[in-house]
């Protein structure tokens, strides 16, 4: 069995667009932000849409899709799906509310002389409303690829 039929898996396919296309929307809304093209958002972490929730859920969507709702592996992708968001909202959200709590004691000390100048990451983790998007748009995109999947690679 040859590694590109990885390539035709849609599962394969299904959570990689949810991915992108999260990435893609988060680069798009720092634009309408900022008006100003930024490619740093393709790989970045947190933000609208959370695209590890868009990964996870459209990966999980597919599976159930093809493989059943009523399947073991479906069980296996939905319970890695809610760690996954449930991570993004929670423990990843608190640690990016105290790294922007270190940058501001970092800047008071700044300003004293005491401290480099080197701020931590803020943008870690996701309000549920962006977790939430996430697993929306990984939905539908899973949704979307397996209908187009079933055009052209019938099974």
């Amino acid at each position: 069995m040859s590694a590109l039929v990885l390539f035709k898996n849609v599962s394969f396919w299904s959570p990689f667009c949810a991915w992108v296309a999260a990435q893609f929307t988060k680069m798009l809304c720092g634009f309408y932000q900022t008006r100003r093209l930024d490619f740093h958002y393709l790989v970045s972490t947190g933000g609208m849409p959370s695209a590890h929730s868009a990964l996870a859920s459209g990966l999980m969507t597919s599976i159930g899709l093809n493989h059943g709702f009523d399947s073991g592996i479906f069980a296996l992708a939905l319970a890695f799906a809610m760690v996954t968001m449930f991570d993004a909202s929670t423990v990843r959200r608190a640690s990016g509310l105290q790294a922007s709590l270190l940058n501001e004691m970092v800047n008071e000390l700044f300003k004293e002389h005491r401290f480099s100048e080197r701020k931590l990451a803020e943008l870690l983790g996701h309000t549920r409303l962006e977790v939430f998007m996430g697993m929306v748009m990984g939905i539908l995109t899973a949704l979307l690829v397996n209908a187009i999947a079933m055009l052209y690679w019938p099974v």
